[in-house]
């Protein structure tokens, strides 16, 4: 494969790094950014050692596109893949999670996510080329409890990844939605948790357990994050297990991904059987 530009977002730690270290081993040519890239550089020398270009990025900066954009600028005027990893993972009860962690929890998923995305979208629409992958996660595509803040996010860069693969097959930008399961990355242990604590009538619900369970997972995690990267190299780059998978919008990954994604097919289908009769009784009477 020729030498491509790829710009990815968050890539201080986990699946970020990891993608940037492959990427460059791959000879492509990488845009990597981090909110300190003085500290990412440290702990991921091999990125710039590889040839990568560090980008300090905060997504939630109403300045974010524009800074996208130079940078594309800087780096030739091209871009072939954006990675859209930046994220978080804010967890716990809906009612003790104030507005503004909310708020910060869809700055950073959804919005800094859409920012990105709008800055290399002339570009792409310009070459007739381009690769947008949007990082999701198992939670995108079936919430459980506590993870409410977070999923409602991903559910929405679910929803934004179905249209764009739509409107933009027109100019040849493919989209891949990528659903981890649990890897071994820094996201658990990493997460945040409603300021105001846990509802006391919480405790002893499954609701409750599930908070502390979150406590004891980390390094619990059976998906080995090298593979999934790997993984996701072969997808977007249509070699070796990806070939022939470019038509394909998802990307599940992971032992415990796969069996929650077919449980949450088989109960809609259920659903939908059983209000078949209530759904289609709705049309207007003929006259």
């Amino acid at each position: 494969m020729a030498p491509q530009v790829w710009l990815i977002t968050g890539a201080s730690s986990g699946f970020g790094a990891l993608i940037a270290e492959k990427a460059l081993e791959a000879g492509h040519k990488v845009i990597a950014t981090a909110r300190n890239p003085t500290k990412a550089a440290q702990d991921y020398p091999r990125i710039e050692s590889l040839g990568g270009k560090w980008l300090q990025l905060d997504v939630t900066s109403k300045t974010a596109k524009e800074e996208v954009e130079q940078a594309i600028a800087d780096s030739g005027g091209r871009i072939d893949v954006l990675i859209n990893n930046a994220g978080y993972g804010l967890l716990g009860s809906i009612e003790d999670v104030s507005e503004e962690e909310l708020d910060t929890q869809f700055q950073t998923n959804v919005f800094g996510l859409i920012r990105v995305t709008k800055a290399a979208l002339p570009i792409m629409r310009a070459q007739r080329s381009g690769t947008i992958v949007n990082i999701s996660s198992i939670a995108g595509f079936t919430a459980g409890v506590s993870s409410a803040p977070y999923a409602m996010t991903k559910f929405a860069v679910e929803a934004l990844s179905e249209s764009l693969s739509a409107e933009l097959s027109a100019f040849n930008i493919r989209v891949l939605l990528v659903e981890p399961g649990a890897f071994r990355t820094n996201f658990v242990g990493g997460h945040k948790t409603p300021a105001a604590g846990l509802t006391k009538d919480y405790e002893g619900t499954p609701l409750g357990d599930v908070m502390g369970f979150w406590d004891t997972f980390r390094g619990k995690q059976p998906g080995d994050p090298v593979k999934g990267v790997e993984r996701m190299l072969d997808v977007i780059q249509l070699q070796g297990v990806g070939e022939g998978k470019g038509h394909l919008l998802r990307l599940p990954l992971g032992t415990d991904c796969f069996p929650r994604m077919l449980k949450k097919l088989d109960d809609l289908k259920q659903n939908l059987e059983e209000m078949r009769e209530i759904a289609l009784s709705t049309n207007v009477e003929n006259v």
